[in-house]
């Protein structure tokens, strides 16, 4: 037995309530009040996860039309093929009215079914199924996307708690995968343990990017797999989904001993990181954060800007029910941080050919401040305290 099968025999499932239904419906009256003064007679929820944030439904698109229509006066349609109508009402959260339609129907016509004047489309919903709705007579066609995600980006006490214990497990993995590594390990072995563990920790497996030695260089990985040895900085992305939220964070460390020169761009990385959570303040436009972390990292000679060897993307995302939405850290977003904002940290340092250093956390504004969800890493030996 490897000491990654009997690692997890530490784990258990989180115990976290879902979204209650009442904030749900207090969702739905947000919208409502939004839509009413956008001048939209409905929105248009696709099966995504606006869905989801909304109705409390986790469906999965498809080449079929499936999902709900918010009117401006209040009510809620459910529309669905007539064979999955069963399955739906054992799934649904909020009691409504459902419209169902057959194979040989058009899907559309219960969405524009009594409606005139402007519908707000989901910005997740394909343009297939939109320029059908587009072509519905009375129908004029707009974006619901800033209405929705006005909404979705400031996180309520309940999505804290949840995203929380998301994290909270994600971390243990972390510090499981990082306790379980020796010399030869192949990447494939790590990166099944680590869905193995967020399945023994109650959250469902969403990502996970696990590189070693030169390969830590690029963002995204390499297609091919890697054995660990000696010397090697290793790169652990990860992330599990909890109540439909997700977990993100990010580690790298040296494994075994550490060489002054993969020291030297750790602390860079680690120093980058800092300075933009440091800049990261209620009514800070997303952009200065962004630019802290540049800033520290042209100070150490990387860059400029996208410029690499230094930080070739954003400095972070926001977090949620999708693993990257609003807002968005990076160079030209004025968008002001708002207490209730969950966002990564993330500039990661890379440089071709050589490695890359990624430390990855969640923060979330508060009155006074950003807070981390989990501690940072401080040293590359020890990167969880």
């Amino acid at each position: 037995m490897t000491d990654y099968n009997k690692a997890l025999a530490g784990f258990a499932p989180v115990d976290v309530p879902a979204i209650p239904v009442a904030e749900l419906a207090a969702r739905i009256a947000g919208l409502v009040a939004a839509m009413r003064g956008a001048g939209l007679a409905a929105v248009w929820l696709d099966a995504t996860t606006s869905l989801t944030y909304y109705t409390g439904l986790e469906l999965h698109g498809s080449e079929r039309l499936h999902g709900a229509l918010v009117r401006a006066d209040g009510s809620l349609l459910y529309v669905t093929p007539n064979f999955e109508r069963p399955k739906l009402e054992t799934l649904i959260h909020l009691p409504a009215e459902i419209a169902v339609w057959d194979e040989d129907e058009d899907p559309f016509a219960p969405v524009a079914a009594g409606l005139l004047g402007w519908i707000g489309l989901d910005p997740g919903m394909g343009f297939g199924f939109a320029s059908r709705l587009m072509a519905a007579p009375g129908l004029q066609v707009t974006s619901a996307g800033d209405l929705i995600a006005a909404q979705r980006r400031i996180k309520s006490p309940a999505e804290l708690a949840i995203l929380q214990a998301a994290m909270d497990a994600s971390y243990a993995v972390q510090k499981a995968v990082h306790a379980g590594l020796r010399p030869g390990i192949g990447t494939r072995e790590v990166a099944d343990f680590i869905d193995a563990a967020h399945l023994a920790s109650g959250l469902t497996p969403v990502f996970n990017a696990v590189q070693f030695g030169e390969a830590t260089a690029y963002p995204h990985g390499v297609p091919h797999a890697q054995q660990l040895a000696s010397g090697d900085m290793v790169l652990i992305d990860l992330g599990g989904s909890l109540h439909g939220y997700k977990s993100d964070i990010t580690r790298s460390y040296v494994f075994g001993p550490v060489s002054d020169r993969k020291r030297h761009l750790w602390d860079c990385e680690y120093r980058a990181q800092q300075a933009a959570f440091a800049a990261a303040r209620p009514g800070v436009p997303c952009a200065d954060v962004d630019a802290a972390a540049r800033a520290s990292l042209v100070a150490d000679g990387f860059g400029p800007g996208y410029a690499v060897p230094g930080l070739p993307h954003r400095t972070g995302h926001g977090l949620g029910l999708d693993l990257h939405e609003e807002p968005w850290i990076v160079g030209g977003n004025q968008m002001p941080l708002q207490p209730g904002m969950c966002f990564s940290i993330e500039p990661m340092l890379c440089v071709y050919g050589e490695c890359g250093v990624r430390l990855e956390d969640i923060a979330y504004m508060t009155e006074t401040g950003p807070r981390w969800f989990c501690q940072p890493a401080r040293l590359p030996e020890t990167p969880f305290g």
